[in-house]
């Protein structure tokens, strides 16, 4: 049974840690670690079985087979070369830090080197396995169109630099428009789907990106648009948010427990 480390315990960290605590995952949680030793404790406390420690992240490197990171950007660019230079495996879903071509090089590089997997979830949309497929011929175009309410972009570092004060948002408007490249920079912690797009695709610099926000609505609205040898093909789907942080949909964290059943279990569906 492979052991799991878990790095963040937002509420994507505690899906994770829910769904191996009931079985549901047939894993071994051996660790987390959060900045924040509240959201920890939270986690301990929320478990019936397991009994994870609370490690350092060097430490959970040193000891579990797979590191699932749940936290930032900066956690990925912290400690993802690390672990698959030890040899380990790695789920990424701040997958935003990959836009960086030299930081990906070095990573695909040791992975193969130390024989070790970088798993990334497909997050809070939909058709990655189409888009995959569709880029084995020419793909001539792909965009990704990100509606969302007011409170799932606060904070951006692309509104700050730019003075765009969501106070004054009344109805939807265009915010960004742009390659996802630079979406994946501006919005770390909104717009992850673009950067996994990007990879299943034609890359950062020619994936496009729009970002609206809209007062008007609850969910979070991502839309896949591509075109190419095989056809057109477009997909909408509408995410609830997380009830702890409206920046991360629901099935963000569903898509993070799949991919740990796909890994674990004998039986693969939909290779």
């Amino acid at each position: 049974m492979i052991k799991i480390g878990v790095i963040g315990c937002g509420f994507i960290g505690s899906q994770v840690c829910t769904a191996i605590d009931s079985g549901d995952v047939k894993a071994a949680l051996f660790g987390i670690f959060d900045n924040s030793e509240e959201k920890m404790d939270a986690i301990l406390a929320s478990l019936k079985s397991a009994s994870p420690e609370k490690c350092a992240p060097e430490e959970l490197i040193a000891k579990c087979d797979l590191i699932v990171e749940c936290a930032s950007q900066e956690a990925v660019l912290k400690y993802a070369l690390p672990a698959v230079q030890k040899g380990k495996d790695m789920m990424i879903l701040s997958v935003g830090a990959l836009q960086n071509p030299d930081f990906r090089s070095a990573l695909q590089k040791e992975a193969a080197a130390n024989h070790s997997k970088i798993y990334i979830p497909s997050g809070a949309i939909a058709g990655t396995d189409g888009l995959k497929a569709a880029a084995a011929a020419n793909l001539s175009f792909v965009s990704v169109t990100t509606r969302k309410p007011l409170s799932g972009l606060a904070g951006s570092p692309y509104l700050i630099e730019n003075n765009i004060d969501l106070a004054n948002i009344k109805e939807p408007v265009l915010i960004f428009e742009g390659k996802a490249a630079d979406a994946v920079v501006g919005f770390p912690k909104n717009v992850n789907v673009c950067a996994t797009v990007s990879l299943c695709g034609v890359g950062f610099d020619q994936t496009v990106v729009r970002i609206i926000a809209d007062p008007t609505i609850s969910e979070n609205i991502h839309e896949l648009e591509a075109f190419g040898d095989f056809g057109h093909m477009k997909m909408t789907i509408e995410n609830q948010p997380s009830p702890q942080n409206p920046k991360t949909s629901y099935l963000a964290a569903l898509s993070v427990i799949s991919a740990l059943k796909k890994i674990t279990d004998p039986i693969q569906i939909g290779v």
